[in-house]
């Protein structure tokens, strides 16, 4: 049988330091809880100037943008994106999400298993 859950009803997990992160939103919404077997599939809101961490890792990870507008950085540059584009990001690429208009900045970002343990 299917698992079918909404969104709004994954708490979520809050990352705001200031610094590195500010005003980003997480839920998981496949993943381990779920007990899916080789990937999670996430929902990012990043409040108005907000921005994930600049970082990399060895996975790979799709995306796909469902409101506000916003870039995706890396190292050869930044390229804007809004709803309807979507991305895939490589492993070991550098990388950086950031809200740049005035509405919050959702997207859907799919991993493998080990992106979200």
């Amino acid at each position: 049988m299917p698992i079918i859950g909404r969104s709004t009803k994954v708490e979520p997990v809050i990352y705001d330091d200031g610094k590195t992160v500010a005003g980003v939103e997480k839920r998981v919404l496949i993943g381990p809880a779920n007990d899916a077997p080789t990937f999670a599939i996430r929902k990012f809101t990043l409040a108005p100037g907000g921005y994930t961490p600049h970082h990399k890792h060895p996975w790979e990870h799709g995306v796909y943008v469902l409101a506000g507008k916003g870039e995706i950085r890396s190292a050869e540059g930044s390229e804007p994106v809004s709803p309807g584009d979507f991305a895939l990001v490589p492993p070991m690429e550098e990388h950086q999400f950031v809200n740049t208009g005035k509405e919050p900045f959702e997207f859907i970002c799919v991993v493998p298993l080990a992106g979200e343990e």
